[in-house]
């Protein structure tokens, strides 16, 4: 990548960062928090991430950044973020918390293989079809939406699949 898109590229991420910055900001002051160098460094840690995470890899992340935040910040930073709407847990397995940006994002719908743990992210059209033609039969506004389906991804194919 030259110097000029490499520059060109972060100048958009800044750009998107600057209005979930802004949310954040506007949530914690609601809940009467102010925001902190921690909180911002968790912030920025997610924004940069593309995808499922979890919170080691995020606490490896802020430490590669020589940021000394504590789990517990962690944890209570990642609450805050979901209550402010631009993080949402998406549950993979019983054994681990993933977390997923989903603020100004298009929702990305998810395939896991029970097995395995692999995930497959996909869009498709006609599910924002259905779940537009749900909400007006309801008369709600859609906002965005989150499918996630389980089952066996094709390495596991030929064994049998967990019984439900």
């Amino acid at each position: 990548m030259s110097a000029k898109a490499s520059t060109a590229a972060r100048i958009a991420e800044e750009a998107a960062a600057a209005p979930l910055c802004a949310v954040f900001r506007r949530h914690l002051r609601s809940v009467r928090l102010k925001y902190t160098p921690e909180r911002a460094g968790v912030l920025d840690a997610i924004i940069e991430r593309d995808g499922l995470f979890e919170v080691e890899e995020l606490l490896n992340d802020l430490r590669d950044r020589r940021l000394r935040i504590s789990k517990a910040t962690v944890y209570r930073t990642l609450r805050l973020l979901q209550d402010a709407g631009i993080i949402m847990p998406a549950q993979i397995d019983a054994r681990q918390s993933h977390y997923q940006l989903v603020y100004g994002r298009a929702p990305r719908d998810q395939m896991v293989c029970v097995r395995t743990g692999r995930v497959i992210e996909f869009t498709d059209p006609e599910i924002r079809t259905l779940r537009d033609r749900i909400c007006r039969r309801a008369g709600w506004a859609p906002v965005t939406h989150r499918l996630q389906i389980f089952g066996v991804s094709p390495e596991d194919a030929g064994a049998e699949p967990p019984a439900s």
